[in-house]
């Protein structure tokens, strides 16, 4: 059993968001989802039977979404990052991600339409990155220039 759980509040969305992500992300799946009763819906101002937690499944990563109103939203300070194997696994997850009305940001980051923030990066990026010297300097100037990671772009960098 995983001892950490990522938890994320949504004002009401939380199934639909569910669903939606775990179209996406293979191996996975949405398991059990709590509703509000009536007793429970009459104190949180929702409709009975509508969705209390969502129980679902990224990628073999257990989360719970919980639909509890619209006083807390989302922010950049917590992103999922997304580690891709080729340029093709980066577009896909970029361009399901952005659907819908999804909004791009800057060196590999969106928010989806739900406003979660993710990070969709190749992991020969990482590598790079991570071997520092000029070679890690120049590709990072690169994706500085970036919103979607153009991996092609960033190794011509670090080898210029």
């Amino acid at each position: 059993m995983q001892k950490i759980t990522p938890f994320l509040w949504f004002d009401d969305q939380a199934e639909e968001a569910a669903r939606f992500y775990t179209s996406i992300f293979k191996d996975s799946s949405v398991g059990t989802v709590t509703r509000y009763d009536e007793a429970t819906a009459a104190n949180a101002a929702r409709p009975a039977g509508s969705a209390l937690t969502v129980d679902f499944v990224l990628n073999g990563q257990h989360f719970v979404g919980l639909n509890g109103g619209p006083m807390f939203k989302f922010t950049e300070a917590v992103s999922f990052a997304i580690s891709c194997e080729s340029q093709e696994e980066v577009d896909y997850y970029w361009e399901r991600l952005t659907a819908d009305g999804g909004q791009e940001s800057m060196c590999g980051w969106l928010k989806d339409k739900y406003g979660l923030s993710w990070q969709v990066i190749p992991n020969q990026l990482i590598e790079i990155l991570r071997s520092g010297g000029e070679r890690s300097q120049k590709a990072m100037q690169a994706v500085m220039t970036m919103k979607k990671i153009d991996l092609k772009i960033v190794l011509e960098a670090a080898e210029s």
